[in-house]
């Protein structure tokens, strides 16, 4: 979601800026899909390959390299725990050495919110030093222990290797780019939303966490990847967006002109579940840089919810 949208920003009508992109992806009839209005555009081009496998040979410099490349929802922890915590280490260690082959200045390693752990209740939001509770030893632990893992490789490439490295912290994020596949709550909204159904809420809905609309995610990215700080991690999120998962349901509910009725979850969804009840970025570190939000929470699920109806 996130990646493909990125590529948007960087290709949809600046091609007078001389950016090249190349996309690394699983799957190239996919991609050529996603990205068909990109086939004859000579700043783009595509690599095949399973980044845990490594990143196939090619040739000139990079300048940056942004690893955005995850399992991001609840379903695939749980289906693919191993891909989920591999990707977040081997591909790491994958792209680190395929840019320092191809002179990268900067890397910037996509992480989440999901390594702040819960919150252990001597905090109300999660600044860039805290630290709260995860259990290794379970199913799930796969997606945010892999991204604290993924970051101590950066800090450990920067330090015995010179790299450069930035660490964005997303927040939950959702916008047009997200697969319908995707089975994090609100994405299950939006697809009801979209589809005029009622929003089916599978818990009370007092969980209380940091939404970011994908094009003020992208655009917090890339005020890291330009004028962040090597080795440090910056929080991507809006404090007018922090709501409960009922309030976010009612928005949603309201655009579709719905109600929210109550569900329990089946035995796989349950596995992959964030036990998290409040995870509150605070994103101050990054607005120092200049960064804001740009999309209110409404706005932003009224384009998601429009573009996906448009294009359905």
């Amino acid at each position: 979601m996130v990646g493909s949208f990125l590529i948007d920003v960087l290709l949809s009508g600046r091609s007078e800026l001389g950016i090249h992109v190349i996309a690394l992806v699983r799957n190239q009839e996919k991609a050529w899909k996603r990205f068909a209005s990109y086939k004859e555009n000579s700043n783009f081009s595509v690599l095949v390959a399973d980044l845990n496998e490594g990143v196939p040979a090619f040739e000139g410099k990079v300048d940056y390299v942004i690893h955005a490349a995850s399992q991001t929802h609840p379903r695939a922890y749980a289906t693919f725990p191993i891909q989920t915590l591999l990707t977040n280490i081997l591909g790491t260690e994958n792209l680190l050495e395929c840019g320092l082959q191809h002179q990268m200045r900067r890397f910037l390693f996509l992480s989440s919110v999901e390594i702040y752990g819960e919150n252990q209740g001597d905090t109300e939001t999660f600044a860039e030093d805290y630290c709260g509770y995860l259990d290794c030893n379970t199913l799930r632990a796969g997606y945010p222990e892999g991204k604290r893992a993924g970051e101590a490789l950066c800090q450990a490439y920067i330090h015995e290797k010179q790299a450069d490295i930035v660490i964005p912290r997303l927040s939950r994020t959702y916008g047009p780019t997200m697969l319908p596949t995707d089975s994090k709550a609100i994405s299950q909204f939006i697809q009801r939303g979209i589809a005029r159904e009622d929003i089916v809420l599978k818990s009370k809905g007092t969980q209380l966490y940091s939404y970011s609309y994908v094009a003020d995610a992208v655009s917090g990215m890339l005020y890291c990847l330009l004028y962040g700080q090597n080795g440090e991690a910056y929080n991507i999120s809006d404090a007018a967006s922090d709501l409960t998962l009922l309030e976010l349901a009612n928005i949603v509910a309201g655009l579709a002109g719905k109600k929210v009725r109550f569900e329990l979850p089946d035995a796989i969804e349950q596995a992959g579940y964030s036990k998290a009840t409040k995870a509150v970025l605070d994103s101050g570190k990054l607005q120092r840089l200049g960064w804001k939000a740009q999309f209110s929470m409404r706005e932003g699920l009224k384009h998601t919810i429009e573009i996906l109806r448009a294009i359905g």
